[in-house]
């Protein structure tokens, strides 16, 4: 397999101090692959870190002080509106569970360096879904999706409601009951997940996932997904959490052990390799050998070769320098994928045929208003 290099990216995240001899023209490149993955301000994190920041010509370092000021005031924001979510959700007795970017950056993570956080993700037990929804509500956050079917498609069988957004304020919040739609093949148990959480910079209404559930939470989420657009950036998360944790002692076994309670093994194994692959990741091997040889994860050499020419082109930036001829393919069998996980083929039919339908009668309303 031959894919364009995507050394130049990988390793100004990987090594910063590298980011101070590159060219212009290297710098224009890196600069529009960093954009596209939505890596811009980590770069810019990661060369202050380094103390590479100086040695970085005047241009690119506009581009990269930019995306590290939407980054920081994404982040202050952020801090904000968790307390109003705590605030809303007093009422309720329940603590704000954060997920994904939001809890990174309020738990103070390095997979926050440079993040970009642009909605909140939290957490609630299912059977409580109806006063949290309420006690949203009344702190102004709605629902701004009328659509009859995009409604009963959320709460019939997604993990999570429609996205609510602030009357006021215009900020968006995902609540989630389940990090796996209900209809998906792998149910991790969310129960589980909450009995274990822990708080987010010492303050106890405010928790995340546990260290090893947030790299699950992660894998699970990236190699879920459809739509891998920002998949390098996912893996980059999963690179960053995994490096954090593992400074914890039995950490890999308690990854291991904790895959197999949440039936997560296999998002985890695809986590490990594909982290390994193109960001050179550290783990035990002996941790990917239990996880190769367990029921849910073993697969043909075939299958896995397979699964590589897919996920090695659709886990980096969409952009020209880094695809090759086969990844609109690949991003395309991946998006098909990434529904067949979530859905039985039933349901999978019809709801694929109604996005059509969608999609050919916008083409249509946008062709009739152009005309």
């Amino acid at each position: 397999m031959s894919l364009p290099p995507l050394d130049l990216l990988v390793n100004g995240l990987q090594r910063p101090a590298s980011l101070a001899h590159l060219s212009l023209t290297e710098w224009d490149l890196l600069v529009r692959q960093g954009r596209q993955a939505d890596l811009l301000a980590r770069l810019g994190a990661g060369a202050m870190a380094a103390g590479s920041w100086d040695a970085i010509p005047p241009a690119p370092r506009l581009h990269l002080a930019s995306a590290m000021q939407l980054a920081g005031r994404q982040h202050l924001e952020l801090r904000h509106e968790v307390r109003a979510i705590e605030r809303a959700l007093r009422p309720t007795g329940l603590p704000v569970v954060l997920l994904k970017g939001a809890a990174y950056a309020q738990a103070g993570l390095r997979a926050a360096q440079g993040r970009m956080v642009s909605d909140v993700d939290i957490l609630v037990p299912r059977e409580r879904l109806a006063d949290v929804e309420s006690a949203l509500m009344m702190a102004g956050w709605v629902s701004t999706n009328r659509d009859a079917y995009d409604q009963r498609y959320y709460r019939t069988w997604m993990h999570e409601l429609p996205p609510l957004r602030h009357v006021k304020r215009g900020s968006v919040l995902d609540v989630h009951h389940a990090i796996l739609p209900l209809t998906a093949r792998y149910k991790p148990d969310t129960q589980l997940l909450l009995r274990a959480t822990v708080d987010a910079g010492g303050d106890e209404r405010v928790r995340t996932l546990a260290p090893a559930d947030r790299v699950l939470h992660s894998a699970a989420h990236l190699f879920h997904e459809g739509e891998l657009d920002l998949g390098l950036r996912g893996l980059v998360d999963l690179d960053a959490l995994l490096l954090e944790a593992a400074q914890t002692p039995g950490f890999w076994l308690e990854l291991v052990h904790r895959a197999r309670q949440l039936d997560l093994e296999r998002p985890l194994f695809h986590a490990l390799r594909y982290t390994r692959l193109i960001l050179n990741t550290p783990y035990p091997d002996a941790t990917v050998h239990a996880l190769a040889t367990s029921r849910r994860v073993r697969m043909s050499r075939l299958q896995q070769r397979a699964l590589d020419a897919l996920y090695l082109r659709a886990l980096r930036p969409d952009h020209a320098s880094t695809s090759d001829a086969w990844t609109p393919l690949a991003r395309f069998l991946l998006y098909l994928r990434g529904h067949w996980l979530r859905m039985p083929p039933g349901l999978l039919a019809g709801h694929l045929a109604r996005k059509l339908r969608n999609v050919f009668r916008r083409d249509r309303v946008s062709h009739a208003s152009t005309a």
